[in-house]
């Protein structure tokens, strides 16, 4: 049987870009880990694919999966629902693979509580007036929304605090790259090592 794999979440607030690292940490080729697509009911935003960025669903099919148990996390933001699907992450941690997870902070702290050896890497912007310009270069929400969204975010900032690691989104490229530095530090963690060895010590007694 293989080793269970490593569960890595990635999350900040909403317009902090955790999309576009994301995108560009999995356009390297030295990954070593697969990507959870997280499911949503918001509506799909342009050059985004059904499947590869998001499972875009009804409203009424996400709380069927919610009352099913089918969800490892879910948020409900602005008026959407955002979560991961529980069957797909399982099914790759099982066959070993380490699984990253792009997700909002509510959902991530569901996760906290239920996967507590994951590895938690929060994205934070480098000051909330650029957080702010970001949400209205994006282009995709109007005035009422962007003010939820900021009041959202500093709450969000406040529970850094609970996460193992913080990154800075200043440039795309740099902060893909120190994401990448803590999980290959993190999978050799003695924490990681030593139940497999006590085992085997424990079969050797």
């Amino acid at each position: 049987m293989s080793k269970r794999g490593m569960l890595i979440v990635l999350s900040g607030p909403s317009g902090v870009g955790k999309g576009t690292v994301r995108k560009a940490i999995f356009e390297q080729d030295n990954n070593k880990f697969d990507y959870s697509v997280s499911m949503t009911t918001r509506k799909m935003r342009p050059g985004e694919v059904d499947g590869k960025d998001y499972y875009f669903v009804s409203k009424e099919e996400f709380e069927h999966e919610i009352a099913t148990g089918g969800m490892l996390e879910y948020a409900q933001y602005v008026d959407n629902y955002y979560g991961t699907p529980l069957k797909y992450v399982n099914q790759m941690l099982d066959d070993g693979k380490d699984v990253f997870l792009e997700i909002e902070v509510k959902g991530a702290m569901q996760v906290r509580e239920k996967v507590p050896d994951g590895l938690f890497i929060f994205l934070t912007p480098p000051d909330l007036m650029e957080l702010r310009q970001r949400l209205v270069n994006r282009g995709t929400d109007d005035l009422d929304v962007i003010n939820m969204r900021m009041q959202t975010a500093v709450e969000e900032i406040e529970m850094m605090q609970n996460y193992d690691y913080a990154v800075v989104n200043d440039e795309v490229s740099e902060a893909a790259e120190k994401i990448k530095t803590i999980i290959r530090a993190e999978r050799w963690r003695v924490k990681r090592f030593l139940p497999d060895y006590k085992k085997q010590l424990g079969e050797l007694k």
